[in-house]
């Protein structure tokens, strides 16, 4: 079972226990999402629910590796070398819902 969530503009593929990388957030503790694009349950059914949430825990924040941005003009005497780091939150996907419900078996197809 998984589900595809939305974060920072950039659609990610989780399921419970994955840890996820997702653009910087302002949040500590648990992190509950409702932007949910699709849930899957373990038969392979994928539904497009109205009511979903995914709940995460913080794991870490910190910085990715250093991309290097090299700007060159030939023949102009022009060179200019910059880096960045982008900040990230890991988190931890303690638990998908459906309906209020814990995605399970038919959980996302309405069966029981």
């Amino acid at each position: 079972m998984y589900a595809v969530i939305r974060s920072g503009g950039k659609q990610y593929r989780v399921a419970p226990g994955d840890v996820v990388r997702l653009e910087k957030l302002d949040a500590a503790g648990t992190i509950e999402t409702a932007d949910v694009l699709a849930v899957s349950d373990a038969r392979g059914l994928v539904t497009a629910p109205k009511n979903a949430r995914v709940t995460a825990a913080v794991v870490e924040d910190g910085k990715d590796k250093k991309v290097l941005v090299f700007h060159y003009k030939r023949k102009k005497q022009y060179k200019k070398l910059a880096g960045h780091r982008q900040p990230y939150t890991a988190v931890r996907i303690t638990g998908i819902e459906v309906d209020g419900k814990p995605l399970s078996d038919g959980a996302a197809s309405g069966e029981k």
